[in-house]
């Protein structure tokens, strides 16, 4: 499956306008009011990088993937057929509402809900933040990454690689509840661009349906600047600054009103995977990162 990058996210929220707030004055989103209630975040020329969907419930509702063409199109539709992975192929409408020419949906092993899209429509006015935030990194690289739940982990990650077409970046062992708690496993997952990773599977459970997803800045004084705005803002901090061991991103993270979190950072390393040897990190960071706020900051 040619998947060329993570294009987008949803979430279900009973209450969008929260999420326009926390998009604008923390992450340094612009926010676009949509038919029916729903509200679409924009970081760039696209549509959209998440897209929220009034509903009743707080959670993460599904990864938008990025395909080239129709063809690539045709061709994704018929490996999910030939795999016996149920799709429904989207309206028009609901495809114009992601801002594609065509989408389909589909979960994974896990129940994780996923959007195939080929093509997207812009007016290419120019991103305007309200906060200030000249750009964000995206473009072929894709929106960043998210960071999906998996508790049936083998036969999810083969579904990712085997039929998706995913590759491996590289794994981990975490141990979220500290050295005396479960070791559960991490992996990392690259797409059809040189961002250090699109996807990565936890081998747990996540009621809000995803553990974090990630958006990059251009500069390490965007990610203090938004340090600051979450601060301002009332935000919870998740997670301290640090820089992470495999993808070199220094960030900080903090809940979104979804109920997972968000990472913000700079200076993501592009891989050329032709020459890219798979790892095994002992450690998520070289520094920082002090994850147990995300635990004693919980209400």
């Amino acid at each position: 499956m040619d998947i060329r990058a993570l294009s987008y996210i949803v979430v279900e929220s009973a209450m969008p306008q929260r999420w326009a707030a926390f998009g604008e004055q923390v992450v340094g989103l612009s926010a676009r009011q949509l038919e029916g209630g729903g509200i679409a975040l924009q970081a760039d020329e696209r549509l959209g990088r998440i897209f929220v969907d009034p509903g009743e419930r707080e959670r993460y509702l599904a990864s938008g993937w990025e395909l080239p063409d129709e063809a690539a199109f045709a061709a994704a539709l018929d490996e999910l057929g030939q795999a016996g992975t149920a799709c429904e192929l989207a309206s028009p409408a609901q495809a114009a509402a992601r801002g594609v020419l065509g989408l389909a949906r589909f979960a994974d092993p896990d129940g994780n809900h996923h959007e195939l899209g080929w093509g997207f429509r812009s007016d290419f006015k120019r991103f305007i933040s309200p906060a200030g935030v000249p750009r964000f990194v995206m473009g072929k690289l894709g929106m960043g990454h998210t960071v999906l739940p998996a508790p049936h982990f083998d036969e999810t990650r083969r579904f990712f690689t085997e039929i998706m077409g995913l590759g491996m970046a590289d794994l981990m062992v975490h141990c979220p509840l500290g050295a005396d708690g479960p070791a559960m496993r991490i992996h990392f997952m690259h797409c059809g661009n040189p961002r250090h990773h699109s996807l990565a599977l936890f081998e747990g459970e996540v009621p809000s349906g995803c553990v974090h997803f990630m958006f990059e800045y251009e500069s390490m004084d965007e990610v203090g600047r938004a340090l600051d705005r979450a601060i301002v803002s009332g935000a919870k901090l998740t997670a301290t600054l640090g820089r992470h061991v495999n993808d070199g991103v220094t960030s900080f993270y903090c809940a979104t009103p979804g109920g997972f979190s968000v990472e913000l950072g700079w200076g993501g390393q592009l891989i050329d995977w032709e020459r890219h040897t798979v790892f095994e990190s002992t450690s998520a960071s070289l520094w920082g990162h002090d994850f147990s706020l995300g635990f004693s900051n919980k209400t």
